[in-house]
């Protein structure tokens, strides 16, 4: 995660901010990237598309996302987030046709993201996961507790998660939804992996896959800090 503050603009915008901080690959995420006026103008003197403008001034033009990653093939995306809706209007396609020119000139792949792109089942999963996501000096207890929960998955595959977490408070005499907490920052460090597609109400504990490196997330969580 890219761990500082992030200022977004509508909930299209939350919702594709958690799917780019959920990905592992993803190491930094700028939001309202400013565009070069002095390119866009020449952009759209070039391409005769009239610049964005507002009471006769020019006007600064943005990405909503300008995303690094450590995929060799996509190390940096720029990627504008519209309504389906937005999309059908004729000057709105101008002047995402300026950004697309803007972006492919410097060699960087443009993409249009929509509704339609983000599964909901994925956002309500990201949305309830996102808060979870423990501070540094919870970390080591969060990390130590993850055996005693893998021990009792194995033990108990069929149980759905709020199932496991009731019987979990239960056996060790916690508060009610203690348990429930933990599995979620667990989760949420990606301590246990599951399908993101999948509502995780409906998962079992059978379901949820032991990260293969717990040391290297501790270290990356780290350095973020």
């Amino acid at each position: 995660q890219t761990q500082r503050t992030h200022h977004l603009l509508s909930d299209l915008e939350l919702a594709a901010f958690f799917l780019f901080d959920w990905n592992p690959a993803v190491t930094d995420i700028r939001e309202q990237y400013p565009l070069k006026i002095d390119e866009t103008i020449e952009i759209a003197e070039q391409a005769g598309i009239r610049h964005p403008e507002v009471g006769g001034q020019v006007q600064i033009m943005s990405t909503d996302f300008l995303v690094d990653t450590t995929n060799p093939h996509h190390p940096r995306m720029a990627i504008q987030v519209k309504s389906f809706s937005d999309i059908s209007k004729q000057r709105t396609l101008e002047i995402l046709e300026i950004e697309r020119r803007y972006w492919n000139k410097k060699n960087i792949k443009w993409f249009l993201l929509t509704e339609k792109q983000i599964p909901r089942t994925v956002i309500k999963n990201l949305e309830w996961l996102y808060p979870a996501q423990v501070i540094f000096g919870e970390l080591e207890d969060t990390l130590t507790s993850a055996p005693l929960y893998l021990n009792f998955f194995l033990e108990h595959p069929k149980l759905q998660i709020s199932q496991a977490a009731m019987m979990l408070d239960q056996a060790y005499s916690l508060p009610t939804g203690e348990s429930l907490q933990k599995i979620r920052s667990l989760l949420a460090l990606r301590i246990f992996l599951f399908n993101i597609r999948k509502p995780w109400t409906t998962l079992t504990v059978g379901e949820l896959q032991p990260s293969s490196d717990i040391n290297s997330l501790r270290d990356r969580y780290a350095a973020n800090q």
